[in-house]
């Protein structure tokens, strides 16, 4: 079965990957060079995972394994693709659009870009969740070690689809044109569609187990025989007693019809439940654990990218340390199923946590070293403000094709247009070198802890995938992306508030002391669950709790 799941797990990545950076450089080039339309694709896709996480989890607990794949499967390709074609339209005859209707129509068109775009990203979220944390856990049955192995092996094929898929999607975009990188997604996407429903299909006929789903009403049920047995009746008395009571109380619930004020209400109550019952969920510290970990700028996004080049970095550079973090990525995921089977999936989690914070240590040692920008006596908007008050436009600077480009106050270079020449190209503005310790320490703390953030991540993924009740998998995943969606976002507004190059210091610091915080919660977490665990092994019981079971957990996987 593994065999089928890896390929619809990689050409699910990979398809991801390719649009998820491909939509953010379609939205800069449509808008004139320009951010904004990037930026509210980025706050319309996290709030939409933060409000909708836990109903999306909720669909997929209640609706059959196989019809939750298909659908999501096929509703995040046909708007990948949809959003492709309309893309294409809009690069063949942006000048028209614009003059139709005062520009109001391609107004329009952007609006149904980023609308289609945020759909195909929550059903990516509800296949993430159909696949990664259900589907794998029934293919791994009992086997824990087999279900290590497999969340290690795709998060290996996550790591390489990382700097595969931008690389392909900008030779196509550098050699071609955004309009042939448009049909060229569009087209994987519709091969990938069909090549990944069929292999679906092959796995869950070969799984037998994927066609049982246990309901809340049937564990109930389960629970309740439980204690009947604890209580020394008879196994058959209490199925008997169960199923009446089932029989006589669900009938007339179904005939009950349901009135519109509880359909209206019902998406709220359901975003209440799941995430009191994440709450209530004896991981509860860990998932937190994990979220606080994406409040963070010590990672290789933009954000870091852009304060790199402002030090002098070279893009050539910079795709030689996304490389080395992306091979650190995957030691990780050696080291953490090494290190489960040596010492158990709790203390893996602690091991990691301390691993990661060691190396950031070098991270916030590199604030304080010669090289470092940081200045907490700038206001964070002192050059943009003094000149807009001043009515003074922002200098600018010739790009290659001749068109006069703004010169942004950190030096970035054009990158949208291929140009790495930095933004003070006049050799009379240029500023003097900037020595290289600090950023060298920076990103060597930031690719070293590599390790052991993905030892972490799939030690805590693995927590949620063996002690969450399978009725509950997709809510509490879902309410788990919704955690991790809105530190993400809080770690952009923390760079809105602080933009500067010389506030970024002071940045790396509160992204370590989230990463402690985190850390702090997974101890937490693991001292309640070790120190039950050995008190259950000094008493006679014979149903002592093994590394990986936790505290009021009742279910099985």
């Amino acid at each position: 079965m593994c065999l089928f799941l890896f390929p619809v797990g990689s050409a699910s990545l990979l398809g991801d990957r390719m649009w998820h950076f491909a939509v953010s450089v379609f939205l800069v080039e449509l808008y004139g060079n320009s951010l904004l339309l990037t930026a509210v694709y980025g706050l319309v896709v996290a709030g939409s995972v933060l409000l909708l996480g836990a109903i999306i989890g909720d669909w997929v607990d209640k609706n059959s394994r196989l019809k939750v794949a298909q659908t999501s499967l096929v509703v995040q390709n046909a708007s990948v693709i949809l959003c492709g074609i309309i893309l294409m339209i809009i690069f063949l005859f942006k000048t028209q659009l614009l003059t139709l209707y005062h520009g109001w129509l391609l107004t329009m068109c952007y609006i149904l870009v980023i609308t289609i775009a945020n759909i195909a990203n929550l059903a990516s979220t509800a296949t993430a969740i159909t696949i990664q944390r259900d589907w794998i856990v029934v293919v791994a049955g009992e086997d824990r070690s087999k279900l290590a192995d497999m969340n290690a092996t795709i998060r290996r094929i996550d790591q390489l689809t990382n700097i595969l898929a931008p690389m392909a999607v900008g030779q196509i975009m550098t050699f071609g044109s955004p309009m042939i990188g448009c049909g060229f997604i569009s087209g994987w996407n519709l091969m990938s569609m069909c090549v990944e429903y069929l292999l679906l299909w092959k796995v869950y006929q070969k799984t037998p187990t994927l066609a049982l789903k246990c309901s809340k009403v049937e564990e109930s049920e389960l629970k309740q025989l439980n204690i009947k047995k604890e209580n020394d009746m008879k196994p058959a008395e209490g199925v008997q007693l169960i199923v009446e009571k089932d029989v006589t109380g669900f009938e007339p619930q179904q005939e009950k019809e349901v009135g519109c004020a509880a359909r209206i209400a019902e998406p709220f109550i359901t975003f209440r439940d799941g995430w009191v019952a994440y709450y209530n969920q004896p991981v509860f510290l860990a998932g937190m654990g994990l979220a606080f970990l994406y409040m963070t700028v010590l990672g290789f996004d933009c954000i870091t990218t852009g304060y790199a080049y402002t030090q002098g970095l070279s893009g050539s550079v910079l795709s030689l340390l996304m490389g080395a973090s992306a091979i650190t990525g995957i030691m990780g995921t050696v080291a953490f199923t090494w290190l489960r089977r040596k010492c158990g999936l709790i203390r893996t989690g602690l091991i990691s946590g301390v691993a990661q914070l060691s190396c950031l240590v070098l991270c916030a040692i590199s604030v304080f070293m010669p090289g470092s920008p940081l200045d907490l006596t700038v206001s964070p908007f002192a050059d943009i403000s003094a000149r807009l008050f001043e009515n003074e436009p922002l200098p600018t600077i010739a790009s290659p094709g001749g068109e006069p480009e703004v010169a942004f106050a950190t030096g970035m270079p054009n990158l949208l247009n291929g140009s790495t020449t930095p933004a003070y190209a006049d050799p009379e503005m240029s500023p003097e070198p900037v020595p290289l310790i600090s950023v060298s320490l920076l990103f060597a703390g930031v690719i070293a802890a590599r390790v052991g953030l993905w030892s972490f991540d799939l030690t805590v993924t693995q927590l949620l995938q063996e002690n969450v009740a399978e009725s509950e998998r997709g809510i509490i995943n879902g309410v788990q992306n919704s955690m991790n969606y809105l530190l993400d976002l809080l770690h952009f507004i923390m760079v809105i508030l602080a933009p500067n190059p010389e506030a970024f210091g002071l940045l790396v610091l509160i992204s370590v002391s989230f990463v402690a915080m985190g850390h702090i919660m997974y101890f937490r977490f693991a001292q309640k669950s070790l120190g039950k665990q050995i008190f259950a092994c000094c008493t006679p019981d014979p149903k002592a709790v093994s590394d990986s079971s936790l505290p009021g957990n009742t279910s099985t996987v």
